[in-house]
């Protein structure tokens, strides 16, 4: 008995598969939001683009960013709904 007891014990993860699917779904918001902060290099360094100051930077990017992390956390904390036996 006692190994059965072990054996259950290492097949058991910390959270459900299906967290880990939120959290999987979580990283790629985050990692869309590093991807929007992408660009704005001026063609010529002797001349200032103004590209750097657009929507998609400035705003855009970094809510998608803090959304993410704010999924991620929800995507930990959350509990399972319990399965009925």
């Amino acid at each position: 008995m006692a190994k059965k007891e072990q054996e259950k014990e290492k097949k058991e993860f910390a959270l459900p598969p299906e967290n880990y699917k939120y959290i999987a779904i979580g990283f790629i918001i985050i990692v869309a939001g590093f991807l929007l902060m992408l660009g704005g290099k001026s063609e010529d360094p002797n001349v200032f683009s103004e590209k750097i100051f657009s929507f998609r930077r400035i705003t855009l990017a970094p809510v998608v960013v803090v959304a993410g992390f704010i999924f991620e956390i929800w995507a930990i904390m959350r509990k399972p709904r319990k399965q009925e036996e």
